[in-house]
């Protein structure tokens, strides 16, 4: 009796040792009615590849079961017809005697409020999790890599539940969406505090949270009237992700035998005169050892990444997308993927970094251009010429001298050739982020550069961005490194010394600059004329002064602005275009009243923005 017990025994342990082990699916599940019925899910186990697959749900089909080099994996393909319940079924896996059932969910479309979009109507807050502030401190440390506040480039334990904390905060300044840089699972030995080496495409980083928190994060910022953007990176992933551990074909990287570096001479694609091979490198390079470029002509690489983004845009109801490295991944693909987001959410809006020190090569990316041959389906894109500009703008004086092209001409310049872009409107406009050294400086002993250029940024044309901390004048140089310039905000953290969330908290020269960006922002939220009405401009004259207008909704606002260091009196009669019967205007942030009839005087550096009245 007990030597037949043992027997069974054995052989169950024998079957266990011997089932099919399913260590991933990826997704987890998927959504009934989608406008794509296709779905590929990613299977991945040991030998997975041997197994026989079959399913037997109702509208579901199984179109292809894909091998690669790797047997470790399997790529299923299905077909979801538009009629389909949602319910769970099983992926029925054999091989020989063995069986394994893996349950698969199709989920009802969700219907909270999401895919919205942003446009000129926003304001965006750029949010970089690991230094904005320390919800919770108990998911700090992860692996070897602990947070140490001392060292720059270190995890300093920002997460979502400090941006959930803040959100009110965020709310009053008059923003109406938050851009956070990644927050999906960065696992690298050195930390990847940035996010932009991700490790796994499904999963918040649990120093920053769980997938439900981010999802409440989102939830909550819609119940005040706010939006989020998610960071997505295709171009390449953190060298620690799961899959360069087993590799599920030779053809998943580009180069993957060799380190070859990328060029970052992102000129190249538009260039006419270039050979492929430059193209190439630029594409097919990776970015640094530590980030491997991702081959997405691979088709099911290229499938994983696009339902990557459908999923979390369904799944955390997330309104927007900005992509790092637009132009480094590939081009048909991504033209692929801009068409297919549309296609499922047409109000959604994806910005794409294409960082070119010219209107031109920004305007090349924007979809629809007369530049590009080849459409690139890219609704918004992101102006570093004009951030490049305001950064010497706001501080040169425009010479007197006959000819002169100093000062606030070079807004007025790269503003003129916006006969470029398709679509101008459709433009994120900043004034630093989280890759350029901070707008502030130091050495600034007064608030007029500042004003001007949020005042700029508020009511020129395009979709504006402000990095956190801007608000309190935070400060940090390229020269200084990424992680100063990605610095801790004063008060995210429990014992910090002041806590800049709170007036009380802010210098007097702190509070002045965020209740000028408080006062501008929430009167622009209703400026129809700003939000969407058109841009007139005049030619920065030996005055120094840039002057325009922005119509719309039966309304003018006028925006004064000199940029030299000597009072200056503007004749108004030059600008009767858009004055028309127009006689007063009243300064948005002051209240002052000032008669556009008459000459205007202009102090040293300042700007007067003006609701233009009978």
């Amino acid at each position: 009796m007990k030597r037949s017990v043992l027997v069974c025994l054995a052989a169950l342990f024998a079957c266990v040792c011997q089932a099919i082990d399913v260590q991933r699916v990826e997704p987890a599940n998927w959504w009934v009615g989608m406008e794509n019925p296709e779905v590929q899910v990613l299977l991945y186990g040991k030998d997975i590849a041997n197994c026989q697959v079959s399913v037997n749900y109702p509208g579901v089909t199984l179109k292809e079961v894909a091998k690669v080099e790797n047997p470790n994996y399997l790529f299923l393909y299905f077909n979801i017809a538009k009629d389909t319940q949602a319910g769970a079924f099983d992926i029925v896996l054999k091989e020989g005697k063995k069986q394994q059932k893996q349950r698969f969910e199709l989920r009802e479309r969700n219907k909270k409020v999401g895919a919205q979009g942003f446009s000129p109507k926003d304001v965006i807050y750029l949010i970089t999790p690991d230094r904005f502030a320390n919800g919770n401190p108990q998911n700090d440390n992860l692996d070897e890599v602990q947070v140490n506040r001392q060292r720059a480039g270190a995890r300093h334990g920002g997460d979502i539940k400090g941006i959930i904390d803040h959100l009110d905060y965020i709310q009053e300044l008059g923003f109406t969406t938050i851009w956070l840089n990644p927050i999906l699972e960065n696992r690298q030995p050195g930390g990847s505090y940035h996010g932009y080496a991700i490790t796994d495409y499904y999963h918040v980083d649990p120093r920053f949270g769980t997938n439900e928190e981010y999802v409440e994060l989102i939830d909550k910022a819609h119940t005040k009237g706010m939006k989020v953007v998610m960071d997505m990176i295709f171009n390449h992933s953190g060298s620690n992700h799961w899959w360069l551990k087993d590799m599920p074909s030779h053809d998943w990287l580009n180069n993957p035998d060799e380190y070859v570096q990328t060029t970052h001479f992102k000129w190249t694609l538009m260039d006419m005169h270039a050979p492929e091979s430059e193209k190439d490198i630029l594409v097919n390079g990776w970015f640094t050892r530590g980030m491997p470029d991702l081959n997405q002509r691979n088709r099911h690489l290229g499938r994983y990444l696009i339902q990557n983004s459908i999923w979390w845009i369904e799944y955390a109801r997330i309104d927007g997308i900005r992509q790092d490295t637009h132009p480094y991944a590939d081009y048909g693909f991504m033209t692929e993927w801009c068409e297919e987001v549309e296609q499922q959410y047409p109000n959604f809006n994806i910005v794409g970094e294409a960082w070119y020190p010219r209107g031109t090569a920004s305007a090349w990316w924007q979809r629809n251009n007369k530049i590009n041959d080849h459409n690139t389906k890219l609704k918004t894109v992101m102006d570093f010429d004009l951030a490049f500009t305001s950064a010497k703008a706001f501080i040169d004086e425009c010479n007197s001298s006959e000819g002169s092209e100093a000062g606030l001409f070079k807004l007025y310049e790269v503003i003129a050739q916006d006969f470029l872009f398709p679509d101008p409107e459709n433009i994120l406009v900043f004034l630093d982020n989280h890759d350029l050294g901070r707008f502030s400086l130091k050495e600034d002993k007064d608030l007029n550069k500042y004003k001007q250029a949020i005042a700029f940024l508020a009511t020129t044309r395009g979709i504006p961005e402000i990095y956190y901390g801007t608000e309190i004048l935070m400060t940090g140089t390229k020269k200084e490194g990424d992680g100063v310039i990605r610095t801790d905000f004063p008060g995210g953290w429990e014992g910090d010394a002041r806590n800049a969330f709170t007036a009380a908290g802010r210098t007097d020269k702190e509070n002045e600059a965020w209740n000028y960006m408080k006062k501008l922002l929430n009167w622009r939220k209703n400026s129809k004329p700003v939000t969407e009405g058109k841009l007139i401009h005049y030619t920065p004259d030996r005055s120094g002064c840039y002057v325009y207008a922005r119509i719309g909704g039966g309304n003018t606002v006028l925006v004064l602005m000199n940029g030299t260091d000597e009072d200056k009196t503007l004749d108004m009669k030059r600008f009767h275009e858009v004055i028309q019967n127009y006689t007063d205007g009243v300064d948005v942030v002051t209240g002052k009243d000032i008669n556009v009839t008459e000459p205007v005087n202009i102090p040293a550096r300042g700007v007067y923005v003006l609701d233009l009245h009978l």
